[in-house]
């Protein structure tokens, strides 16, 4: 089943002449994991933006779990974004303020349906934190007390409670060395692969790419070119 499909998206920032993306067709199935790749400006952080709501397209489709969500009216993009979609930051973007247990739990704050499907959410929350190798001393300690590589494991938690059907990770391993970054990836991949999450990976970095059985890149002359 498609979980994400586009059909001569088109989208130009106001005041340009030429489009930031022109992609004739797109699809990504249900549990994919798919790698975007694409140097400064060729439009990866657009893509983002448009698949999560914020932006519109100028013209053609984009459709998410079967709706349209260029049709919604923004409240019921933001429902939509928090009820369906996890996203990894590249800067985390976790709440200094909060405890490690906090953090995670949030999404479940914004989204009854992800409340619902996580279930026990302190049970939830334990789960993830423990196959994600997090100690249990660490859990109800602030986030800016914990390392880098901690506080990692902290936002995939985040992403991954209430078993959201897309998961968006945004550059999330740019300040990582290599064997920090292939753990982080693995242990990305085991989690989504429990939930059956599709993941939509987008860097710069084109060492990641080989990790992935799928990628697409946005850095062609016109505008979106496929590579399997």
């Amino acid at each position: 089943m498609s979980v994400i499909e586009l059909h001569n998206l088109r989208y130009r920032w106001q005041g340009q002449s030429q489009d930031t993306l022109a992609i004739a067709e797109l699809q990504v199935e249900q549990g994919e994991h798919l790698f975007i790749r694409g140097a400064s400006g060729s439009g990866k952080t657009t893509l983002l933006n448009l698949l999560a709501g914020i932006l519109k397209p100028a013209s053609g489709s984009l459709t998410l779990l079967g709706q349209t969500l260029h049709n919604m009216n923004p409240a019921a993009r933001d429902r939509f974004r928090a009820d369906h979609m996890g996203v990894i930051f590249q800067q985390f973007n976790l709440l200094p303020y909060l405890s490690v247990r906090e953090n995670v739990q949030l999404p479940c704050h914004f989204s009854a349906r992800r409340k619902q499907r996580a279930g026990d959410v302190q049970g939830a929350i334990e789960r993830l934190l423990e196959h994600l190798g997090l100690d249990r001393s660490l859990w109800q300690r602030a986030v800016t007390e914990l390392s880098v590589g901690q506080q990692q494991r902290v936002a995939v938690a985040r992403a991954l409670i209430g078993s959201p059907e897309i998961l968006i990770a945004d550059e999330p391993t740019s300040a990582l060395d290599t064997d920090t970054r292939d753990g982080f990836l693995e242990l990305l991949f085991r989690e989504a692969q429990v939930q059956g999450s599709t993941i939509i990976f987008v860097s710069h970095d084109p060492h990641i790419a080989s990790h992935f059985p799928r990628v697409v890149d946005l850095s062609s002359v016109n505008g979106a070119s496929m590579v399997e």
